[in-house]
């Protein structure tokens, strides 16, 4: 498939794309909570990890400093929380819990009917050091957060699949069988997800499409992805930068195979803190339906490995206008892909 001609990639995708969403480009008005970036895992391909407080650049947040945070980020008509970060070494379950506790109470505060605010928290990799540190299972760990407002979680931490790349590359995480589980039992708990996949390092196009197949194969049997989304390697500061980056082709060109390989999954995300403004917006010409949100300057994930997006921050107007720009129709939608009149 990943060896087809670009322009035919280009139409069996957008076939499934427009056959799915028509013209629709969606998008969404959030923060994001990164609560700190002192981690545990070495991942190869990080350049927002620091080993301890002592390094520069290091960051981490009390539950005191979340209410603060969202009160400074937070703008009226904002939809979604999203809480993702590191695992610290010194963070134990309550932490975790009580991070989502403060947001939630913040957005109860702030909602209204017409606009409910949602708090997406935690990857699976983070959900599993939870339960390794805490001794806790799965089911009770997702229970308890579920109970303090999660609502839905992310889909990072996916990687690559693939055994021997993901032992090069993030060796001290979560394999790919212990992360589809969690994944499974948030799905049966009601607590729907997206998925991911980080291309363009030491992976080959078969790793990619075998890790396609994976989260194929999971959402037939739960039917519990929001969307997939598939993130390109950056790579400055990091231990693989020598590496360089894959070319924008092979980037439209694996959004374009996803978008073909997961019909199953409805929405494909092109994130452009990531990808940065232009090459998200062609993304949409290869399969992909979704831009992420507004952001208002709350991720440094991206930022950190060199994205052109150093400050990422969207208005609604210059959403709309960007995607006008390129003869899309714009909507807006919640965490659950409701749209929002």
């Amino acid at each position: 498939m990943y060896e087809a001609p670009l322009p035919e990639l280009q139409a069996a995708s957008s076939f499934v794309r427009r056959q799915l969403h028509g013209d629709t480009v969606f998008y969404n008005r959030n923060i994001h909570i990164e609560p700190s970036n002192v981690c545990t895992h070495r991942c190869r391909f990080c350049s927002y990890r620091r080993d301890d407080h002592s390094q520069p650049g290091a960051w981490s947040m009390s539950v005191s400093d979340i209410r603060p945070y969202c009160e400074e980020k937070f703008e009226p008509g904002m939809t979604e929380i999203h809480i993702v970060g590191s695992v610290h070494p010194d963070k134990r379950f309550d932490y975790y819990r009580d991070v989502v506790t403060e947001a939630r109470r913040f957005a109860d505060e702030r909602q209204t009917p017409q606009r409910p605010i949602t708090v997406k928290a935690y990857t699976a990799v983070e959900i599993d050091d939870m339960c390794r540190f805490n001794h806790l299972t799965v089911e009770d760990c997702l229970a308890q957060l579920k109970a303090a407002g999660l609502e839905t979680m992310p889909g990072g931490g996916a990687e690559i699949f693939a055994p021997e790349v993901r032992r090069k590359i993030c060796p001290d995480k979560c394999d790919a069988e212990r992360w589809l589980n969690i994944h499974r039992t948030a799905h049966k708990m009601g607590i729907p997800t997206n998925c991911t996949m980080l291309f363009g390092h030491i992976e080959s196009r078969e790793d990619r499409i075998d890790h396609l197949l994976a989260l194929r194969a999971l959402q037939d049997e739960t039917h519990g992805f929001n969307a997939f989304i598939p993130l390109q390697f950056k790579a400055r500061h990091n231990p693989l930068s020598k590496l360089g980056e894959v070319s924008a082709e092979e980037v439209l060109r694996t959004f374009a195979v996803a978008r073909i390989a997961l019909d199953n999954i409805p929405h494909i995300k092109a994130y452009w803190p990531m990808l940065g403004k232009d090459l998200a917006l062609e993304a949409m010409s290869y399969g992909a339906d979704d831009l992420d949100g507004t952001i208002n300057d709350t991720t440094r994930i991206y930022s950190l490995a060199g994205s052109s997006e150093q400050r990422p921050s969207l208005t609604v107007s210059e959403l709309q206008e960007l995607t006008a720009s390129r003869g899309w129709k714009a909507a807006e939608r919640d965490s659950f892909y409701r749209i929002i009149s």
